[in-house]
Order: structure tokens, then sequence, then C-alpha cells
């Protein structure tokens, strides 16, 4: 079975890697990720200047996932940087994650890891940016102003992870300007915003931040992470690459992303609640669906899902 996939010209060995947010802070396990299955190493979203994140507890699993209100803990760009360069020897693709709090953050740090030993660089366009506006990649204006200024920075593939859409006319937009500014791949979708869990023991919000207000991850997710792999296959015409994240679990959750038009597929909750052993255990689970069903490449999977 070849599970090996392409994204923007670069080659991955299997369609299934992390996806930035637990585990890949420092380079201790970022090296975890480069010794385990993970075919590419993904690191943290980063920002400008180091972050410690906000107040604890910040983040509560859940039956079916977790909600996480993490305020963008991380070490800083530079130290991923340094970071990219003793993650060679795993021989794996490296992507940078970036998270700017203005455009101009944006501008700065897709510039210098454009002169980075990273291969491809995905741009967080989910998380806040100007008090009262909303996420960057809710705002066509704020997209659109980020894109022109970073899409011709230099030759590495920039890619962007996008939040959950819920509107076709959004999507729409979005794909149009993705393409418009070369963009060449999507990380679809973050986690869901603005979410409130409530342990009734306590009566307290199950987090601190932002009074009990977070995000939710995990496989509550999944539909509407299909749903937005599905759409932006179908906007985005084969011409993006696509990353589906949201809920994967099995090699079953990563046949359905396939089948939903995606390229490959970023794990997040599931590697934060089972350890680096998850890519293992999902991947061959995935070759042993591609048997039963006569399958023989990632390729022959993508987009192929039979309407009713």
């Amino acid at each position: 079975m070849n599970i090996s996939t392409k994204i923007a010209g670069i080659n991955f060995d299997s369609c299934i890697i992390n996806a930035s947010g637990p585990n890949n802070s420092t380079l201790e396990e970022l090296e975890l990720i480069g010794k385990s299955e993970s075919s590419a190493i993904m690191m943290k979203s980063c920002t400008i200047e180091p972050r410690e994140g906000n107040d604890k507890p910040r983040f509560a699993r859940l039956p079916f996932g977790a909600i996480q209100c993490m305020g963008l803990p991380n070490l800083g760009y530079k130290k991923y940087i340094e970071f990219a360069l003793k993650l060679k020897k795993y021989n794996k693709p490296i992507i940078a994650s970036i998270s700017g709090l203005c455009a101009n953050d944006y501008v700065k740090m897709v510039g210098e890891f454009q002169d980075s030993e990273v291969d491809l660089i995905e741009v967080n366009l989910s998380c806040p940016n100007i008090y009262g506006k909303p996420l960057v990649g809710y705002d066509i204006e704020q997209t659109e102003n980020v894109l022109v200024k970073i899409s011709s920075l230099g030759k590495k593939p920039i890619g962007l992870k996008l939040p959950a859409y819920l509107d076709e006319s959004l999507q729409k937009q979005i794909a149009d300007l993705i393409i418009k500014n070369n963009i060449s791949f999507i990380s679809t979708i973050n986690s869901i915003g603005n979410c409130l869990v409530i342990d009734s023991e306590k009566e307290t919000p199950a987090i601190k931040p932002l009074r009990g207000f977070g995000g939710l991850c995990g496989e509550y997710l999944k539909p509407i992470a299909l749903g937005n792999v599905r759409k932006f296959y179908e906007l985005l015409d084969d011409k993006v690459f696509i990353f589906g994240v949201g809920g994967v679990k099995t090699g079953e959750d990563v046949f359905e992303f396939l089948l939903a038009g995606a390229d490959a597929i970023q794990i997040a909750t599931a590697f934060e609640k089972q350890g680096a052993t998850c890519f293992e255990k999902i991947k061959n689970e995935l070759i042993a669906i591609m048997q039963k069903k006569g399958y023989k490449s990632v390729r022959e999977i993508k987009g192929n899902l039979k309407y009713l």
C-alpha cells in the first residue's frame, strides 16, 4: 500500500502527521515527533515574542475531545528557527506554524522562516488579531491584507490554518483569495471557539481564562471538519493541497477525510491523549482499510466520495 503523499512539491512518507497544538512546543517534544511515525514535524504556532499563555486551568479533557484556552504559549519564533536546523537529522518535512498579532508580525515571521530550514510555512489565521474584530480568517479585509503582504516573500510554500466556516458564501470568498494569492495549501479546521463546558458538581466552567470560554477540540469537530474539507476541495478545484484536521483518532477517520478531498491529515487531540504511538496505530488501521477496499494509494482515495 502506498500511503505517501505530496504537499506543494514536498514528499511525505505517509499522509499522517501531527497538528500544531499539543506536545510540539519544546525541542524535546519535537524530537519525539521526529522519532515517531508522524511523517512530518509540525512545530507549535509561534508569535514574535515568547508567550506564557493564559492562566491555568486552561485545558480540560472531555469524553470526546477537549476544551482549551491556551493563549498561544510558545518560545517565540526565533527558537523554532533554531529548532528547524536541529530537526533536519530526522529526514522529514519540517513545518513552521506562525500566528501574528498584527499584519506586520506575519510579514516578519514569514520572511525569516523563508530563510530557515523549514520546508513549509503554515500561517495560522484562526487566532484573535485586533480586539473587537473577528478572527482574521473570518474577516475578508484582514485576510486579504495579510495574504497580499506575505504571498511573495520567498519560494517556500505558504499555507493557511483556517477556522471552521459554517457559511458557504464566506468559504467562497476565502477560496477566491487563496487562489488569487497563490497559497499552496490549507489546514482545515482549527478548534471551534466561544464554547463553554460547565462542571455541574463545582458549578464552574471547566477552564479559567475568558470566564470559561474556549476552543472545542477532538471528535466533536469531525463532521464540521469533514464538511470544510469537502467544500474547499470543491471550491479550490484541486489547485491547492488540503490538510484535514479535526477529530481524527482512527484509520477510518483518516480514510473519511481522504474521501472528502484531503491530501493529508493532521492529528492533535488523539496525539495529546495517546502520545506519539497514535501515529503508527492510525497508519496501520488505514493500511488495513485500503487493503480491504482494494485501494493502492492515497491518491486513488482522494475526493472519491460517492453521492447517494
